[in-house]
């Protein structure tokens, strides 16, 4: 199998290829993969998602982490869970609601007071009315998840990554040529560009049916005490699918967002690094071309609600990134899976879920190519 691109999604396909028994080219254009699958919150975000096939999907992809993570222990995989807290009475009636939906169960949700928010996660020490847990909910280390995999990917034999190979056409059947010249033959294919929609995908794909969408990001400084969960403000509520119906229509409503937040398209997710750090975001950008520089309004306002959370000062930020990824048009479809040529396959677009979803995602292409 030949896999071109070696970020998350990529480097998922090649793990299933693997494990079926196939041998594996791994291309990829940079150094190491620097694209959206370094530059997120490491999360595997069940609980927000979407009614249907998107919900199976992540449900799907967390029962294969954990079995990855079984052999691969250096994901720093944390079955952690979440606590989206609310600090309004708009905010916590959709929490309710969540917590009583039919499919509450299914995605692990419990709605909790402000005591037990504090037994379950003792850093969140600011003032609340509640929060809605998610005990499916967990994470990986971003920076380092893809270098992990794919070291334990060589010591099987069967798998070889080329780095600062740029692919530029298909060159036969379950074939490409690099720009080093060199052509890499195998039964079949696999682009998992992320959000590199230029090129070769350009010339296969003219108008693919996703878009790009640009974020900002933070981590600061250790914390200094354990944040035992994810952490999600109540703006995480009119940013994910899974909360819609009239307590979120009440909510935006009678409480607007904030104009900074409204502005970005911001909410607070709020992640522990396994050295203490915390990741914090997040913006969304959708309208093309985006400004190349971060701007500083958004980071100010992250560190103003973590702060209250936390009940204390937000550990200073260390470093600001921007990140793009790609996401299908279609809010219905968690990936654009096409056939681009003979035996060769495009795969993109899963948005935010890429990091949740990856592994379900080549679970499914490897099905239905028959591998």
């Amino acid at each position: 199998m030949i896999i071109v691109g070696a970020g998350v999604l990529g480097t998922m396909h090649a793990w299933q290829a693997v494990d079926r028994g196939h041998e594996v080219v791994h291309l990829e254009r940079e150094a190491a993969a620097r694209g959206a699958s370094v530059r997120n919150f490491g999360l595997v975000w069940v609980g927000g998602r979407a009614p249907g096939p998107e919900l199976e999907a992540a449900r799907r992809a967390r029962v294969l982490w954990e079995e990855i993570a079984d052999r691969v222990p250096a994901l720093g995989f944390r079955p952690s869970g979440s606590l989206t807290v609310a600090r309004t009475e708009h905010e916590l009636a959709v929490a309710r609601a969540a917590a009583q939906a039919p499919d509450a169960a299914e995605r692990g949700y419990r709605l909790l007071d402000p005591e037990r928010v504090r037994e379950v996660n003792p850093a969140l020490r600011g003032d609340h009315l509640g929060a809605l847990w998610c005990r499916s909910d967990a994470q990986v280390e971003p920076r380092t998840a893809q270098a992990a995999l794919q070291d334990e990917l060589r010591r099987g034999g069967r798998y070889t990554l080329l780095t600062g190979r740029e692919v530029r056409d298909l060159a036969g059947p379950g074939a490409v040529r690099d720009d080093h010249g060199e052509v890499h033959r195998g039964d079949a294919v696999v682009l998992c560009t992320g959000a590199w929609l230029g090129g070769l995908v350009r010339e296969l794909l003219p108008d693919p049916p996703v878009r790009r969408v640009r974020l900002q990001m933070a981590q600061t400084a250790p914390l200094g005490t354990t944040l035992t969960t994810a952490v999600a403000d109540g703006d995480s509520f009119r940013y994910y699918p899974a909360y819609r119906g009239p307590a979120l229509d009440e909510l935006n409503s009678a409480q607007p967002q904030p104009p900074t937040a409204r502005d970005h398209g911001m909410q607070l997710l709020m992640v522990q690094r396994a050295d203490g750090s915390l990741t914090i975001g997040d913006t969304h950008e959708y309208d093309a071309p985006f400004a190349f520089d971060t701007v500083e309004d958004p980071y100010e306002h992250l560190t103003e609600v973590a702060g209250r959370l936390l009940g204390r000062p937000l550990p200073p930020i260390r470093r600001r990134w921007a990140g793009v990824y790609a996401q299908c048009a279609d809010p219905s479809s968690v990936v654009h899976r096409a056939a681009v040529g003979p035996d060769a396959w495009l795969v993109t677009g899963p948005g935010g879920r890429g990091m949740t979803c990856s592994p379900a995602i080549a679970e499914t292409t490897a099905d239905e190519l028959g591998w």
